[in-house]
């Protein structure tokens, strides 16, 4: 298929009989044959020499990464956004990638909208509108129907068409070395069109991927095709472009410059690792002050005076007992450590380690979950000092902590419902001193804990708590990550 491609993009010129100018988005309806919906295709932007290549390699690198990919018919893929049957939404969303040689004309049951960027050679959209009637009647039906659009490098563009349009994508230039699209494609109504029952099934289980989706054209259209397209001039074409005029001199000069743009630009950028990030405020859950109760368990655990105590605490809105939520804090406090925390405990360790002190990936407050000989476990997991939970079930407490050479301390960890509804999540800490350099350790690092350590290390847990029963509610598995509670459990040192 991409010799024949190769041929015709080799071929005579497409003779274009006028050029109409546009003051917005150039764009083409082309009608449907058989009374369907039209294929409509819109250009947005363009973007500089040779993006194209380099948004869609980084793009193509990235969805390999994903759990769904699926890597089939020419058409690397992954399902991004499943059907939510239960409320109503039908739709699903996918990415998908096409490469320089094309994937082979297909089609699908149901309708189908895309946004894509097209590479540096840019791109030639082919659609068939003839219905399986029509191409059963007289084979002739389909090459009747097609219609070619051209799409410029480096460019934004969207594509709308009914179910059961034949289309295949290709690149302008399909032995060259550009990429010919990638895209962000929804599919309105996943279960829609005339799906075969095995297909059904699939879509509606929620496990349906684009090739599953997808019928390829028939040998016999196919050889109609390729004799077809050596012969390019003879199929209906027009031509969409941004700043010049197709098949200006201005055009392709402009098309081999994003070339050559393209092949650089993608080469650098192919070396880069691809790197995402993800960041939230938490959910917008701000701390609260809370004095503590005088017979809470750190006051009866562990009595008499202190050299420092400090406490925070966070209102948490989840349906769910005191039990359950104290079960995710504290699986939080190791599975969602702050960024920041783990560095200053990083250069803390490097620091301390010459003078013999205990060391921990986790900040103090909640470093002895790590412990692994604990005689004592809270939900049979978690390695606590003591815990209580009150008469009427509304409150519990663990105490989390450990002694050093130069200071000990302990956590207690809260977690109560209150009278009007929601829950508290709090966390006292309480340290005393050993020695002159605990003294001197305790003023270095007491401003800092109380309103960085403390604050952030309450936020993370509590936000993994939220996410973990939010997801239990919603009948998703929740996400645990025992790879990193290992890792942690190998660089601690006591």
């Amino acid at each position: 298929m991409s010799a024949v491609a190769g041929a015709a993009a080799r071929g005579l010129r497409t003779p274009f009989t006028g050029v109409r100018a546009s003051a917005t988005f150039p764009a083409i309806r082309l009608a449907s044959h058989c009374g369907g919906l039209p294929v409509d295709v819109t250009l947005v932007a363009q973007f500089a020499p040779g993006q194209g290549d380099v948004v869609i390699g980084d793009a193509l690198r990235r969805q390999q990464a994903h759990p769904a990919f699926v890597d089939a018919l020419d058409e690397p893929s992954t399902r991004i956004g499943t059907m939510d049957l239960a409320r109503g939404d039908p739709s699903s969303l996918y990415t998908f990638g096409v490469g320089a040689g094309g994937h082979p004309f297909h089609r699908h049951a149901g309708n189908r909208v895309f946004t894509a960027v097209s590479g540096s050679a840019g791109a030639h959209l082919r659609f068939s509108t003839a219905s399986q009637g029509q191409i059963d009647a007289d084979p002739q039906a389909f090459l009747d129907a097609l219609h070619v659009v051209e799409v410029p490098p480096d460019c934004l563009f969207s594509v709308r068409f009914g179910g059961g349009t034949w289309h295949q994508f290709v690149s302008a230039r399909p032995d060259g070395p550009h990429p010919t699209l990638f895209a962000l494609s929804c599919h309105p109504d996943e279960a829609g069109g005339g799906l075969d029952p095995a297909t059904r099934a699939r879509v509606i289980a929620n496990t349906a991927d684009i090739p599953s989706l997808t019928e390829v054209l028939p040998p016999a259209l196919q050889r109609l095709l390729e004799t077809r397209l050596r012969a390019p001039a003879t199929i209906a074409t027009t031509a969409l472009s941004l700043h010049a005029p197709p098949a200006s001199i201005a055009a392709r000069l402009c098309t081999g410059l994003r070339g050559a743009m393209g092949r650089m630009r993608a080469a650098v950028a192919a070396r880069r690792p691809a790197a995402g990030f993800l960041a939230d405020n938490g959910g917008g859950r701000t701390l609260v002050t809370r004095a503590p109760s005088e017979d809470f368990l750190l006051a009866r655990h562990w009595p008499g005076a202190c050299d420092h105590e400090d406490q925070v605490a966070v209102r948490l809105g989840v349906n769910a007992g005191p039990a359950e939520v104290m079960d995710r804090l504290l699986e939080g406090f190791v599975e969602n450590p702050p960024d920041g925390v783990s560095r200053l405990m990083a250069l803390r360790n490097a620091l301390v380690r010459p003078a013999r002190l205990r060391t921990s990936p986790l900040g103090c407050p909640a470093s002895s979950l790590l412990a692994v000989d604990a005689p004592l476990r809270f939900a049979g997991r978690h390695p606590v000092l003591a815990q209580h939970t009150t008469g009427d079930g509304r409150r519990i407490e663990v105490i989390l902590g450990a002694d050093d050479r130069h200071l000990a301390f302990r956590t207690c960890v809260t977690v109560e419902t209150l009278p009007t509804g929601g829950i508290v999540c709090a966390m006292t800490t309480r340290v005393r001193i050993r020695n002159a350099f605990g003294r001197f350790y305790l003023a270095a690092i007491r401003r800092v804990h109380r309103r960085y350590v403390a604050p952030a290390m309450l936020r993370h847990a509590v936000d993994h708590a939220a996410r973990a029963l939010r997801a239990g509610e919603e009948g998703v598995p929740s996400r645990h990550a025992p790879g990193v509670v290992g890792a942690a459990r190998r660089t601690r040192r006591v």
